[in-house]
């Protein structure tokens, strides 16, 4: 139960710092570079070894059933951190993020939910190689760097991210079935998009087909 317990905290804690990221985002004009600060979350969640979903789903297994539940509780971490910041920031004196991010909002919700899909799961493979760069890399450069970068490249590719949407529709007060339907879709699509790579390197392994 502690175990759980510590792994909802961390979780909140992620989502918090994903919040602040995008508050980051939606504060400057400049989209190329409050994509780049965005990344802030991300390196303070790979550093602290914090718990986000979209870095964690690419570790699922099928032999490991137990890991959805803790993705579960990881996923409703994530909703209650960036929630506490989202409607946190309404309370402040720069809630008018607020109608940038309701402005965002009302574009993701007009989409069609193929595309949300489909831009959620390129969202999902630049995750996991944020995430498995940084766990994995030797060279302190790249590392840091597979963050800032993938981080930057989702956000000015317009991909969807389920725990930054989380914090968007928080701050946006723009919550709906509507939006939850969307949300679930694109945290399907950050899934799959997380599990690609893994996924393919585990079949060139199993067939022992040669990977350069």
């Amino acid at each position: 139960m502690l175990e759980k317990f510590k792994s909802f905290r961390d979780a909140v804690l992620a989502g918090i710092l994903i919040g602040i990221g995008g508050t980051i985002f939606l504060s400057v004009d400049n989209r190329y570079l409050g994509a780049f600060l965005f990344a802030i979350g991300l390196f303070v969640i790979v550093t602290r070894q914090f718990n986000l979903f979209t870095g964690k789903v690419g570790y699922f297994k099928l032999s490991q059933p137990k890991f959805l539940l803790d993705l579960l509780l990881i996923w409703l971490g994530n909703l209650l951190g960036t929630g506490l910041v989202g409607y946190g920031l309404r309370l402040t004196r720069i809630v008018n993020i607020g109608e940038k991010a309701k402005n965002l909002c009302e574009g993701k919700l007009e989409d069609n939910l193929l595309s949300i899909l489909i831009l959620s799961i390129f969202c999902g493979l630049l995750m996991f190689i944020a995430a498995d760069g940084f766990k994995n890399l030797n060279h302190s450069i790249a590392k840091y760097l597979s963050v800032f970068l993938s981080v930057a490249v989702f956000i000015l590719c317009g991909f969807e991210h389920c725990v930054a949407n989380m914090f968007y529709f928080s701050v946006a007060n723009a919550w709906s079935w509507k939006a939850l339907l969307y949300l679930l879709v694109m945290t399907g699509g950050n899934a799959l998009g997380g599990l690609f790579i893994p996924a393919v390197q585990h079949q060139f392994w199993k067939r022992k087909i040669p990977v350069s």
